[in-house]
């Protein structure tokens, strides 16, 4: 079955088209079925869903399975029908289910972990299961048989994963800020770099192979694109979320991002533009536009006889100043910054109003999320959470996929 979308009046916001509960408590992740009418769910109540859209427009459990830990994450590959869940106890189960999605076959268990798996990547070019979890690892393991190729450990968990199959370069976003980047082979692997930018958890990563793009969402309420073809390492910082970033899709027909948070909020953003580096902040002991010391700097301070001022630093342009020097606030999009941020008055008067112009647009989900995931053929967008519930959106006249894909609804 194709999914139906009905015929609605042009709006600049995401449309719930169905509501579906069930679940007895957090829902961690929801994927969409490619070319049908279905979601598959797991969740903290140890199920396995898949949800099957009825005559009646209403979807209902066509398979429901539980395991004996809590569902924290999984990757499904649909040619395959392969669906590989990691548990809360460090293992991965994979299933298999069948060609009408009314039966699940046990294949097989991987012992990946020693704590709770936070994200799973399954690679059928290389034949490899690629996980991260609490444990601070991330191992890779052979598909056929199951058993073990490698694993790295990290000085904080691996809270989630990114790979290209081409290259066989995984990036393993951690709970220190970090970002690894890791060369894996059949029983060996590398250490590339690592990429330092947020201030908080990584909790997402998305990467878009044809560009060469990483992007990060993290606890700091930020999203980094990472010019990882162009070995600029961090180019752009985003920040138009309230709370923490946890998931992320690019779409790189519309060069739009859609980024969702746990209160609920979903942005998406316009790559299509030429945007601006954010500078990085400079130190100074002193006022960078009036000299005056900050409070550290004890020997102006004495010499000057005045009190020390505490250091800020303008978004702008990046520079050391004090408050009096820096009592404006503005939005500067073309930067990231959709939020009014700090700027010097001399950046201030720099900002034209067209400056100003929002080059995301903001939505709410209205409830917790924890997981997205979209099917951009269709137009459509999956949201589940902490609140028990999964949401299925029409998004086509937010990232205007019908013009970028062939795709129209009916």
């Amino acid at each position: 079955m194709a999914a139906e979308i009905h015929s609605r009046p042009q709006s600049s916001r995401p449309v719930l088209l169905n509501k579906i509960e069930g679940h007895q408590d957090t829902v961690n992740a929801a994927v969409f079925i490619p070319k049908e009418d279905g979601v598959i769910t797991v969740g903290e109540d140890r199920t396995i869903r898949v949800w099957l859209k009825r005559d009646s427009g209403q979807y209902w459990p066509s398979i429901y399975h539980t395991v004996s830990s809590p569902c924290s994450t999984m990757s499904y590959h649909h040619d395959s029908k392969r669906i590989f869940i990691g548990q809360d106890n460090g293992a991965i189960v994979e299933f298999e289910i069948s060609e009408d999605f009314n039966k699940i076959t046990f294949v097989k268990t991987y012992p990946a972990h020693q704590s709770r798996v936070s994200a799973i990547v399954y690679c059928p070019e290389c034949e490899w299961v690629i996980s991260t979890g609490h444990d601070k690892s991330v191992s890779w393991m052979c598909s056929r048989s199951g058993s073990m190729l490698g694993r790295h450990y990290f000085s904080s968990w691996a809270s989630c994963l990114q790979f290209d199959h081409d290259t066989k370069h995984a990036f393993i976003g951690d709970c220190s800020g970090q970002i690894t980047l890791l060369k894996l082979d059949q029983n060996t692997y590398s250490v590339i770099t690592t990429l330092k930018g947020h201030e908080g958890s990584v909790g997402s990563l998305y990467w878009d192979p044809a560009q060469r793009l990483l992007f990060s969402g993290a606890s700091d309420h930020s999203v980094i694109m990472w010019d990882i073809g162009g070995r600029k390492g961090r180019t752009l910082l985003l920040q138009g979320h309230h709370d923490r970033v946890q998931s992320l899709c690019y779409l790189q027909l519309t060069r739009q991002l859609v980024s969702c948070a746990a209160d609920g909020g979903i942005t998406v953003w316009n790559m299509d533009i030429s945007r601006e580096e954010a500078p990085q902040w400079l130190e100074s002991d002193s006022c960078q536009k009036c000299e005056q010391p900050f409070f550290w700097n004890l020997k102006q301070m004495w010499d000057s006889k005045t009190i020390g001022l505490r250091q800020h630093h303008c978004r702008k342009c990046g520079k050391a100043v004090c408050g009096k020097c820096s009592s404006k606030r503005s939005t500067y999009p073309v930067m990231g910054f959709e939020f009014q941020v700090r700027v010097c008055d001399a950046c201030y008067e720099t900002i034209k109003e067209e400056d100003r112009t929002s080059l995301a647009t903001f939505h709410e989900g209205k409830h917790n999320i924890n997981h997205m995931n979209m099917d951009s053929s269709r137009g459509l967008m999956v949201t589940c959470g902490s609140d028990r519930v999964v949401k299925i959106w029409d998004m086509t006249q937010v990232i205007g996929c019908s013009l970028a894909t062939g795709f129209s609804p009916r």
